[in-house]
């Protein structure tokens, strides 16, 4: 397949065959950029390290920076969590899907590899239906934004190409995202209490009003 092709996701027919070449493209272990409710992400298969490690070469990130990991569902995120705190759990039913990621321990069992993670991995259920769509398709995705490490965060599928260019696969592009384009919030909830470890597009006061409790650095 040519390197860079482009479909337009505001037309019925280009979506469906999108998601079907960004499908095949993941599991042949190449990347994808494809929109969030956040910024445009680069995502490739979690359970390839080969293409984990294509994903940090293109964007120049080190593996002492792991990639999240975008699921579809709570369920699909119930397999790769080996188990999750009260705390992310209310915070998981409140702001799912959302511009939340949680910092979770991992299935100890799970065949994959995303860089230094020291067991634990951060997870999100992105609210945007053509990520959800290729997510249902493929399984677990890890996913960074679209940009070379420094630059800004792409809004626009063109803003990824002109940074990332031939070596992705396919873009899924669906339109310019949100105006303001903040990145998700972070919870760590592997601890006795959870810690706030980015703040984000949702601000300390909601996520309190869910985990009172709640840390700040």
């Amino acid at each position: 397949m040519t390197s860079g092709r482009t479909f337009d996701c505001s037309l019925d027919a280009e979506r469906a065959g999108g998601l079907v070449d960004a499908g095949s493209a993941i599991r042949r272990g190449e990347l994808v950029v494809m929109p969030t409710d956040t910024v445009y992400g680069v995502a490739a298969d979690a359970f390839n390290p080969t293409a984990v490690n294509l994903l940090l070469a293109v964007k120049g990130r080190g593996r002492d920076m792991p990639v999240p990991v975008l699921v579809a569902s709570q369920q699909m995120a119930d397999a790769v969590v080996e188990a999750m705190s009260d705390a992310g759990r209310a915070l998981a039913e409140k702001f799912w899907p959302g511009a939340l990621t949680l910092v979770v321990r991992h299935t100890s069992h799970l065949a994959w590899d995303l860089g230094e993670t020291r067991g634990t991995v951060a997870v999100r259920v992105p609210d945007h239906p053509i990520a959800l769509s290729l997510i249902e398709q493929t399984g677990p995705l890890a996913v960074s934004s679209a940009n070379r490490s420094g630059n800004p965060a792409p809004v626009t599928a063109m803003d990824a190409r002109l940074q990332l260019g031939a070596a992705i696969a396919v873009y899924l592009d669906a339109g310019p995202g949100p105006d303001v384009a903040l990145p998700s919030s972070i919870v760590d909830v592997t601890g006795d209490q959870p810690r706030l470890l980015r703040a984000g597009a949702l601000d300390v006061e909601r996520l309190r009003d869910v985990v009172p409790d709640l840390q700040t650095d």
